[in-house]
């Protein structure tokens, strides 16, 4: 006999890369940030670094709905103009594996720019055109770029200026790949 009664989605692990938190005068401590996400229920939770990443369970299956409720509650708390990026911790680990370049390079950085809108994703590569791969290599995957820019460099790579423009900052995130990489051991 069937049963009528919705059966509960078990719980999933999920990553929110908070874009702007600890720069341009936006200072959120870990313990306020993971005070905030038990307040909103979600279990296991722990942040990662002082850079705006927290891990946490939930069972909530609508992603759109629990961004909307995250930013909502940033907003709130913190009193600024919060946006993330929230993606399952399953995802993250697949967008980091697909990392395309040198993965440890004592001359350049590896960054994976997230993305929750593909056609601003989309723009940005259209609008970076061709890259000087001398200086640094850009590369679109599934919902994120990867890229890659000289150590010391990556907020005046021509890149790096384009992410930093007002019109992406509702929908791109830029995270070190050791970051993302401590962010998969969890």
């Amino acid at each position: 006999m069937a049963s009528s009664a919705k059966k509960k989605q078990a719980a999933v692990r999920h990553v929110a890369l908070l874009r702007g938190v600890n720069v341009n005068g936006i200072t959120i401590k870990s313990a306020d940030l993971k005070a905030l996400f038990v307040e909103l229920g979600f279990g296991a939770v722990r942040t990662v670094l002082a850079s705006g990443n927290v891990l946490f369970d939930t069972d909530e299956s609508d992603a759109a709905a629990l961004r909307t409720r995250i930013e909502q509650a940033l907003r709130k708390r913190f009193g600024y103009d919060a946006w993330i990026v929230l993606l399952t911790q399953k995802t993250v680990a697949e967008m980091a594996s697909g990392y395309p370049f040198e993965r440890i390079d004592e001359e350049r950085h590896p960054y994976i720019v997230f993305g929750s809108d593909a056609a601003m994703l989309d723009e940005i590569m259209e609008k970076a055109g061709t890259v000087d791969a001398g200086t640094e290599q850009l590369k679109r995957g599934k919902g994120v770029l990867y890229w890659q820019c000289p150590r010391g460099e990556s907020l005046e790579t021509p890149v790096a200026k384009l992410l930093g423009k007002v019109r992406y900052k509702t929908s791109t995130t830029t995270r070190n790949l050791r970051t993302v990489e401590k962010l998969l051991g969890d």
